[in-house]
This record gives structure tokens, sequence and C-alpha cells, in this order.
């Protein structure tokens, strides 16, 4: 990257919710220094001052002014920073022209985004651009679609460490989950929809399980979508809301690594109900209600209490297997996943793209692929989750 930036890090959509935690949480963990400079940017001077103030940032964090309807702005963000971190979403109304910028000149661009048809559209419009200038170029860096993707990933090499292959059939299993998903997330959900709605082919994409891995040797993938009874985990399992981004991006996290998965490789994702009827029922109760879809929930630029966010977190399990051989992994997160991991993901995976000695070429990429083990570290260190081997 070149050196001549005045930022490290600019964090787009400061005053927001989501925006506003990775803002405090860059204050509180690196503070405002020529080893990590960082900006808050927005379109309200005023408002960012004040997120600036109430959230304990250093009084010379500097502030920038952009907004998405304003092309000249985008582009002066773009070219003072190595990375942008961006929380305004939904992406598909919001972030196009920031993420063509970002191809164009070389910068760096990390984001929450859940929205397969548009990240597929990203792809097929800037992913040879970004290769030519070096950006890289990293969706989902929330808790869609970290913990998986880097889950298969740190499954997937210890099974190659212990028994010399990768396993070619992966379970991700969320056992246990408390906190909310984010009002951004329900707003992408919905943006998706109807435009899905109107575009039989994003309707195509939202079917395809390899949407975001064109090119890929086609093996059939489960469903996910009603309640199925996992012999393996001896659990009932109901079908789990984030596995639409998440098995698609660690399909393309096996593609862009040139398949150590292997060809034949399948992965789905389910959250476990427990065994027996009582487990049995609560997947049905589960499948049947459409939580994200309705009013009720956050809206953009609100969410929990930090109360809330401090006693929530996530278990998954994942379980590979191949033949007689089984290998189980499990990942953890000590806050909510919608907002208090979320926000910490997304800041270590700006800072790893400037900090760390990554051997990642421009392209659009997955978090796996991108930064791995160098990622895994930063995380465990810093932002609460953990990554273990288990029985």
């Amino acid at each position: 990257m070149a050196s001549d930036k005045t930022y490290d890090i600019v964090v787009y959509g400061a005053s927001g919710f989501t925006g506003r935690l990775v803002a405090e949480y860059l204050a509180k963990q690196y503070g405002q220094s020529e080893d990590l400079r960082w900006a808050m940017a927005g379109r309200s001077a005023e408002k960012l001052a004040a997120v600036r103030e109430e959230i304990g940032a250093p009084s010379d964090t500097p502030i920038v002014i952009a907004d998405a309807s304003d092309p000249e702005s985008i582009e002066m963000m773009v070219a003072s920073t190595k990375v942008v971190l961006t929380t305004v979403g939904p992406y598909q109304l919001y972030g196009s022209d920031l993420v063509a910028t970002c191809a164009k000149a070389g910068t760096d661009y990390v984001d929450l985004c859940g929205e397969p048809p548009w990240m597929r559209q990203m792809i097929d419009a800037h992913e040879e651009t970004a290769k030519k200038s070096g950006a890289r170029i990293v969706f989902s860096c929330g808790f869609d679609s970290i913990p998986f993707d880097l889950g298969v990933h740190f499954l997937q090499s210890a099974a190659i460490e212990k028994f010399g292959k990768p396993m070619s059939r992966v379970r991700g299993r969320v056992r246990k989950m408390q906190g909310t998903f984010s009002g951004g997330t329900a707003a992408s959900l919905k943006a998706t929809m109807a435009a899905a709605a109107k575009d039989p082919a994003i309707l195509q994409l939202l079917r395809d399980p390899y949407s975001l891995a064109p090119g890929s040797e086609v093996t059939e993938q489960p469903r996910g979508t009603k309640p199925i009874y996992d012999d393996v985990i001896e659990s009932w399992c109901a079908p789990f809301i984030m596995a639409p981004i998440n098995t698609r991006n660690v399909l393309r996290t096996n593609l862009l690594s040139g398949f150590p998965y292997g060809k034949d490789f399948v992965y789905d994702e389910m959250f476990v109900t427990g065994p027996g009827e009582k487990g049995e029922a609560i997947a049905n109760s589960i499948a049947n209600t459409d939580s994200m879809g309705k009013d009720g929930g956050p809206k953009p630029g609100e969410g929990p209490s930090k109360e809330e966010r401090e006693a929530g977190f996530y278990d998954v399990l994942f379980v590979g297997t191949d033949d007689d051989k089984k290998i189980q992994a499990a990942v953890t997160g000590d806050k909510d996943p919608g907002y208090g991991s979320t926000s910490k993901m997304i800041a270590e995976a700006a800072v790893c793209l400037v900090k760390d000695p990554l051997n990642t070429g421009g392209g659009i990429w997955t978090s796996a692929p991108a930064m791995g083990d160098l990622l895994i570290k930063r995380l465990v260190k810093n932002a609460g989750l953990t990554f273990d081997i288990v029985n």
C-alpha cells in the first residue's frame, strides 16, 4: 500500500449505531497515534464531533465529511486512507460507488455486508479492477461471516495437520447465542427481498449456493430451510438465519484459495435446538418464525443497550467428517453477535489489513484467504473470540 495516505483507517458511518461502536473500540484499543492513524467519517461534522466526545475518543481524532450522494466527497475520503471501514448500509443502496472508487484507487475496503446478489454484482463489476490496482475488498467482516469463514478455515487446517487431508463434509452448528441481529442486517434483508421481487435474476442468485463462487464445480449443498435431526451431533436443528450469506462466503473461500477443502466439499449451517420431542418442537417453532421480516426489531441506527451487548455471546460448533474420520472445532464470542462482537471484528479486520504482514494481492476477498491465521490471532488477543479444537 502507498505510504503517503493521511490515515490508516477511516470509519465511514461513525455517527451511526454500529459505526459509533467501531470508533469507540478503536479509541479504547488503539488510541490515536502515528502507529495507527484513524478518522471518523460521515455526513455531519456536528454529529461526528458529538459522537467523538461521547465515546471518549481523543479530541484530535480527525473528522472527514463524506456522503454517499456526493461522489466527490467519497473520492476524497477514499484517497485519504489506506482502508475504508464502512458500516453504511444497506450496501446495495449506499455502497456501490464506494466499492467502485476503492477498487479504482487501490484502497482497501471492509464492510458488514450480508447481501449476496449485490456482492456478486460487485465481484463481476470490480474484481479485475481491484486486482490491477491492488485494492483488497473484503465483504462480510462481522458476525456474518468471520466466525464461520474463519471457523471452517481453522477446522480444515487442523484436519490437514492431523489426517493429511481436509474434511469433505463440514457442519456449522450454532449451539448457543444471545443477542440481537442488527437493524442494518434486517434492513439489508428487506432491501434484498424487495430487489428480488422486481428482478428474477436476483432471485436466482439468492437460490444459488455458489452465487459468490462462480466457476466452482458444483456439488449439491444442503438447503438448510427445514428442521432436521442431525445424527452426527444427535440433536434437532433449526434453520439459521445467517446461513444463506455464511455458506456462500465459505464456498467462495474454497474457490479463492484453490479448493483446499476439496472440489466435493459440502457445508451447511443450522441452529441446535436439542434432542427429543422438545428439541423438535423448538426447531419447528424457529422454522415458522419470521423474526427478521417483522417491524418490531431494531431499525438502522438503533440497537441494544451496553448492558445487553455485554450480556450477549455465541458458541458455534464445527464438525468435520470424511469417511471414518471426524474432527470438531468451537468458535465463541463474548459479546452479542450483531453489535458488540461485530464492531470488534470489523475493526480488527481493518487493522489486520494495515498492520499485519499479509501476502494478499488486490481482489474481492473473503476473510479467510485474505487474512486467515493472522486475523484469528488478533481476534483471540483483542476481540473476545476463541478458536479451539474440541473432543
